[in-house]
């Protein structure tokens, strides 16, 4: 069984590397055509249906485009879409399904999201970003003063501090054992974390308020969900040391965005580092932008050359698996409420 020549839509492209990274001519040779949005749809569905009622099958690079029913019920086209990573809360799929949509995933690595972390816990406990990103530090010309932006901030060390890591799983383990590495003392929780699962991590279980209240570095790695949402609080942000560091890699929406700018504002933590937002793009007007002792990157974790080949490889198999009549790696539809 082969399907009709389809429209292939490939949504925000942002580094313009989709077409170099997976043998996209394979798609094309059989008659199917490819097209590339570099830049973000935007979120209003009008535009995004206008933009997309074309297509038969749209790969969505993570969670950058939801498509929700509503959206969904705009693009009458759509047989078939590709998301990048195993899971994206930001597709309805029983949506999909009951309109005859197959959703399909790609293979995912966790190493590159892992090590974005401890980029971001560099960053701000050696102050890189008042450090590398002073513009005094890149400009031509002889001799170094504190003034011209030669050794400003005193950083903190990571050997004897103690690492929080909210959420054991594969990502949080491997966060774990890295600061096992630098010598810290490393302690997690999470709703369903066992002493038995934390000790064959190498780390020790704590409760939730004395994670946050003991910890010098708080990293969260949760999949967001009704329960993980808003799971750091202001209650939580309370507990925190002072000259605490608190790491979101994960999602945005795991921790309250009004209460994390009250409390850097009020010096009550010492600072985040952050990847990931309520809204992304981060609007131009967002408080975070101007909040003090933040270290932000937008939302690159998992943005590595390795992942996008992971990427776009199985994306290229998927559709052409689907145009053959044999999908691969399609996504579980959840069963509704109350089954």
């Amino acid at each position: 069984m082969t399907s009709p020549p389809l429209k292939i839509a490939i949504l925000d492209d942002y580094q313009g590397v989709a077409r170099e990274l997976a043998d996209w001519s394979r798609l094309e040779a059989a008659g199917h055509g490819v097209t590339v949005f570099r830049e973000h749809l935007g979120p209003d569905d009008a535009t995004v249906a206008s933009a997309l009622q074309p297509f038969h099958a749209v790969v969505a690079m993570r969670e950058r485009t939801p498509l929700r029913a509503e959206r969904l019920a705009l693009l009458p086209n759509l047989r078939l879409i590709v998301s990048t990573g195993r899971r994206n809360a930001s597709i309805d799929l029983r949506a999909a399904a009951e309109r005859g949509i197959t959703v399909c995933h790609t293979g995912y690595l966790p190493a590159p999201a892992a090590e974005h972390t401890w980029a971001l816990i560099h960053a701000a406990t050696r102050r890189l970003d008042a450090e590398l990103g002073s513009a005094e530090l890149r400009r031509e010309g002889s001799g170094w003063t504190h003034d011209a932006g030669w050794q400003r901030t005193v950083g903190r060390g990571l050997e004897g501090r103690r690492l929080g890591v909210v959420g054991l799983g594969s990502l949080g383990s491997r966060v774990a054992r890295v600061g096992l590495a630098f010598g810290m003392d490393v302690v997690a929780w999470s709703q369903n974390l066992t002493d038995e699962r934390a000790a064959e991590a190498g780390v020790r279980r704590v409760e939730k308020d004395e994670l946050f209240t003991g910890s010098d570095i708080v990293t969260l790695h949760l999949v967001l969900s009704k329960r993980s949402r808003g799971i750091v609080g202001p209650r939580e942000l309370a507990l925190m040391k002072p000259d605490s560091v608190l790491v979101n890699t994960s999602r945005g929406p795991l921790v309250d965005e009004a209460a994390l700018v009250e409390a850097l504002h009020a010096g009550r933590i010492g600072c985040a580092a952050l990847d990931v937002y309520d809204v992304e793009p981060l609007p131009s007007d967002h408080p975070l932008r101007t909040a003090p002792r933040t270290v932000m990157t937008p939302h690159i974790g998992y943005v590595t050359r390795e992942q996008y080949e992971v990427f776009y490889r199985d994306a290229v198999e998927d559709i052409e698996a689907w145009a053959a009549g044999a999908p691969v790696r399609v996504m579980d539809v959840p069963h509704p409420a109350g089954r």
